[in-house]
C-alpha cells in the first residue's frame, strides 16, 4: 500500500523547523491557524503569531507592514480567498514594493471536492502569473515543500505557493535539493513528455510507468515545481519528444498550460500538444478524486491521452 501524507501537515511540521533556525519569521492568518495546521507554530511561538480574523485583505497588508520592518512573513488561508479577496492587497501592498511575504494557499485546484466552487481555487495561477516580482511553486510531496519553504526563508520578493489538500504520495527522498525557476525530470524517455505540477505528478508517473509496461514506450515526467518563473529549457526540450500533455490541478486557462505552450510557440517547436485540467465552466462538485478522473488528469486520463497521441489520434 502506497504510504499518503498530507502537504498542509507538512506546512506545519516545516514552518516549527524554520521558525527555530530563524527568529524573523513570522506567520499571519485570516483565522484558519487550525486548518492549515499551524496551531503547533501558534503555541510555540505566539509572539511570531497574528490572527487577523476573518479579512484576508487586512491579512495580506499586515503582512506586507511586518516585512517592510525586516521579517519574513508566511500568510495562510483558502487560495480562493488569497488569490482573488486578497488580490489587490497582494499586488499593490507586497508585489510593487518586493517585500518579502510567502502565501501558504490551501486547497488548491478542485482538492477541496465537496466545499465546491466557493472552496476550489481554479483561477490563481492565472491571476498570480500576471502579477509582477510574483514566484509561483507547487510542491508534489512533502519533502519538496520542506525545501521549498526553506528556499524562501531569504528570498527576495513575494512567493505563491499552491497547496492540495488531497493525500500525496512521496516522489522525492532525502537527497532532493530544489533549485529556484528549475524543472524536475523524474522520469526519462524521449517519445512523449507529461508536463506537470503538484498533485498531477504523481498520476504523471503512474501513466508514464503503465505506458512503457504496455507499449514499450518511454515518457518523460517534468516536475514543473517552479511554474514562475518557468524552465524554458526544460519545455524546449521536452517539446522536441513531439507528444506533450501538460497537466494541473487549475482551469485549462491562464495556468501552467498557457505557459508552456507560450514557450514552445516562441521557440518554434513542433509538436502535438494538449492541456489537460479543469474546464472553463462551473461544474457539479465531487470529492477530489472524482473530479481528476471526470476531467481526465488522474492516472487514467493521462494514460489514455499520451496513448491516443502516440497512436496518432489527436
Amino acid at each position: 500500500m502506497e504510504n499518503k501524507v498530507f502537504l498542509r501537515n507538512a506546512v506545519g511540521e516545516s514552518m516549527l523547523k524554520l521558525a527555530s533556525e530563524n527568529d524573523k519569521i513570522v506567520a499571519v492568518s485570516a483565522d484558519v491557524m487550525g486548518s492549515c495546521r499551524m496551531a503547533d507554530f501558534v503555541s510555540k511561538y505566539p509572539e511570531r503569531s497574528f490572527n487577523v480574523g476573518i479579512a484576508e485583505q487586512e491579512m495580506v497588508s499586515f503582512a506586507a507592514g511586518l516585512a517592510k520592518e525586516g521579517f519574513t512573513a508566511y500568510t495562510f488561508t483558502f487560495g480562493p480567498f488569497m488569490s482573488m479577496r486578497a488580490c489587490e492587497q497582494i499586488r499593490d501592498d507586497v508585489a510593487y514594493n518586493r517585500l518579502n511575504v510567502r502565501f501558504i494557499s490551501t486547497y488548491s485546484g478542485v482538492s477541496g471536492g465537496v466545499s465546491g466552487v466557493t472552496h476550489w481555487t481554479m483561477e490563481d495561477c492565472a491571476i498570480m502569473r500576471g502579477i509582477p516580482e510574483m514566484t509561483i511553486l507547487e510542491p508534489c510531496d512533502c519533502t519538496q515543500l520542506y525545501h521549498m519553504l526553506k528556499a524562501t526563508v531569504d528570498h527576495k520578493g513575494p512567493v505563491y505557493f499552491r497547496i492540495s489538500i488531497e493525500p500525496v504520495t512521496e516522489v522525492y527522498n532525502g537527497d532532493y535539493r530544489f533549485e529556484p525557476g528549475k524543472a524536475r525530470r523524474v522520469a526519462d524517455g524521449d517519445d512523449g513528455a507529461f508536463i506537470c505540477s503538484g498533485i498531477t505528478v504523481k498520476y504523471a508517473l503512474e501513466a508514464a510507468k503503465r505506458i512503457a509496461g504496455e507499449s514499450g514506450k518511454h515518457i518523460r515526467v517534468l516536475d514543473m515545481q517552479s511554474v514562475k518563473p518557468l524552465d524554458e529549457e526544460a519545455v524546449v526540450d521536452a517539446g522536441r519528444t513531439g507528444n506533450v500533455i501538460v497537466a494541473q490541478d487549475h482551469t485549462v486557462i491562464g495556468g501552467l498550460g498557457d505557459a508552456v505552450a507560450a514557450v514552445l510557440v516562441k521557440n518554434k517547436i513542433m509538436t502535438d500538444f494538449e492541456v489537460k485540467g479543469i474546464p472553463n465552466e462551473f461544474v457539479v462538485m465531487g470529492h477530489a478524486p472524482w473530479l481528476y478522473h471526470n476531467f481526465g488528469y488522474d492516472t487514467e486520463g493521462l494514460y489514455e491521452a499520451m496513448m491516443k497521441m502516440l497512436q496518432g489520434e489527436v
